[in-house]
């Protein structure tokens, strides 16, 4: 059979893993290009889709071995239907009636149609074997690896060895060897690569480079959003598949700076309930994610309120949120000025002229997020979007333990924004007038009533705000003025006060106390998503 025959939809017979059949390989313009093929004897017809089942094809003599992820091997009618379940790695053996020839045809023709896709060919990937339950080694050799040989990728594997050791990567690896790059790992791999490849002095054409990952980790927040997004189940295989597709994502950066210090984040900053969990917790990573749900239980039992307060310049419709900040008292939002050691100096933004509005404490926790999902089992800003050039904040005052407790246990698919605690402030949602009264009594019971634990009725106000610009001003806590909090970004420590968990076992970046600045640079990044 010629070449023109595969193209075009012609129909040739063949033998399908040993089972005589007829197929026709269908690559016509403006169609979902397809392998289609009816066994004897069988009722249904089959069919491959080469963009979204294929992982690659190869011919070899009168046979071409089609390597295949699918979610089962029932008959899928045409165009392009997508069968529920599980997916997994399949091979079908077309062996050609007509030959070798038309096995060299239709082999040309498949591997012409898969690299018309814009597939990566050659990736580096990084794996942290510490990650989550130390598996993310077996888990490449086991799952990984065999689908990326199927798909005919060639990688260039190196596991991370110390904290830092994948930004250290990032900063000096020959990029131009790579289509992308992609982590095993948690979280934590991906944020050092966007801050090592940040640090670049050829950072601009650096951070187009697309970053894949793979939920290897104990929270896998990004990877859970990735997947989320496309109704695909976070899983290592549906991740890597995404990646092997080549579909790309932007993805917005950013900017924590406290005078001259700097992090990029692409994740969460997080300050009180959440970052407490989230770092004190690792004396039980032993427990795997559970340990989070675990210590955030501890902690609601133990609750503690942070004094401090914050500024945002908020996103149009959102101008009405918080109190108004006299233009003397508008917070400095400093340029990052040449003697930073990164490359890249975060968004040029100048916020000077803005409406800023500020909310003061005390608070049980502040966290401000760029994607839906903190962790796997928890969506913590629900519409929060990728590219979209703000960032979600989510403040949250005093209130009952056991209304934490339940706002914190519907986390897992969102559903806590629509708590009567919980203000979801996003563009069309107004801000309820009955609200707006509670927020006074709140703020007249709190200056009569002293604080004295759980015997005193307090009140949450969790405000979700889409913003620019947002200023956090940590304080000490509410029962013990002498300790402090965490701030937390992307799960790292970048400042700590007086008396916290592991106080003593690093030096950190920023000091706990001064205003820490965040600043968003939309689409900045580029990671891998299933389409």
């Amino acid at each position: 059979m010629e070449d023109r025959q595969a193209t075009g939809g012609a129909t040739t017979k063949v033998r399908v893993n040993g089972t005589p059949a007829e197929a026709t390989l269908s690559t016509t313009t403006g169609g979902c290009p397809e392998l289609r093929w009816h066994c004897a004897g069988a009722t249904a017809e089959r069919s491959l889709s080469l963009e979204a089942d294929v992982l690659g094809a190869v011919a070899s003599g009168k046979e071409v071995v089609v390597r295949a992820f699918v979610a089962d091997d029932a008959a899928r009618p045409p165009p392009c239907a997508k069968a529920g379940g599980k997916r997994r790695r399949r091979e079908y053996v077309f062996e050609m009636a007509d030959g070798e020839g038309a096995a060299a045809a239709w082999g040309g023709t498949l591997r012409g149609c898969l690299d018309s896709f814009g597939r990566p060919k050659r990736l580096f990937v990084l794996i942290n074997p510490y990650g989550g339950k130390r598996r993310a080694s077996k888990i490449y050799e086991a799952e990984i690896k065999p689908l990326l040989e199927a798909a005919g990728v060639e990688v260039t594997m190196q596991e991370t060895r110390y904290r830092g050791h994948a930004r250290e990567v990032a900063s000096s690896l020959d990029l131009a060897r790579y289509d992308g790059i992609v982590c095993v790992s948690g979280d934590g791999v991906l944020v050092e690569l966007v801050n090592g490849i940040l640090q670049r002095s050829d950072w601009e054409e650096a951070i187009k480079m697309p970053i894949g990952v793979v939920p290897a980790g104990t929270g896998n927040g990004m990877a859970k959003s990735l997947l989320h997004a496309a109704s695909e189940t976070c899983s290592v295989s549906d991740a890597v598949f995404a990646i092997i597709r080549g579909h790309k994502q932007a993805l917005d950066v950013c900017t924590i700076a406290q005078g001259e210090k700097i992090v990029f984040s692409v994740l969460s900053t997080t300050w009180g309930l959440v970052a407490d969990v989230d770092i004190e917790s690792e004396k039980y990573r032993w427990m795997g994610s559970a340990r989070f749900d675990f210590y955030a239980l501890v902690r609601i039992m133990n609750l503690r309120r942070y004094r401090g307060s914050v500024h945002f310049v908020p996103a149009p419709g959102y101008e009405a949120y918080g109190d108004p900040v006299k233009q003397s008292e508008t917070p400095i939002v400093e340029q990052n000025g040449e003697s930073r050691v990164c490359s890249y100096q975060g968004p040029r933004a100048e916020f000077q002229g803005s409406d800023w509005r500020s909310i003061d404490g005390p608070f049980v926790g502040v966290c401000v997020y760029n994607v839906p999902w903190a962790a796997e089992n928890a969506m913590a800003a629900p519409e929060a979007k990728f590219s979209d050039g703000y960032m979600d904040a989510v403040i949250l005052k005093d209130c009952p333990k056991a209304d934490l407790l339940a706002l914190l246990l519907k986390m897992s698919d969102g559903s806590y924004v629509k708590s009567p605690h919980v203000t979801y402030l996003k563009v069309g949602h107004f801000f309820p007038v009955n609200l707006i009264i509670n927020l006074q009594q709140f703020k007249h019971r709190a200056n009569l009533l002293p604080y004295s634990g759980s015997s005193v009725e307090f009140f949450l106000t969790s405000l979700t705000l889409q913003v620019k610009s947002f200023r956090l001003s940590p304080g000490q806590l509410v029962e013990d003025p002498k300790r402090g909090g965490i701030v937390d970004v992307d799960g790292e420590v970048v400042a700590r006060g007086e008396g916290t968990y592991g106080m003593n076992q690093d030096q950190y970046l920023m000091a706990y106390g001064p205003s820490v600045q965040l600043t968003v640079h939309q689409g900045l990044a580029t990671v891998y998503r299933p389409k």
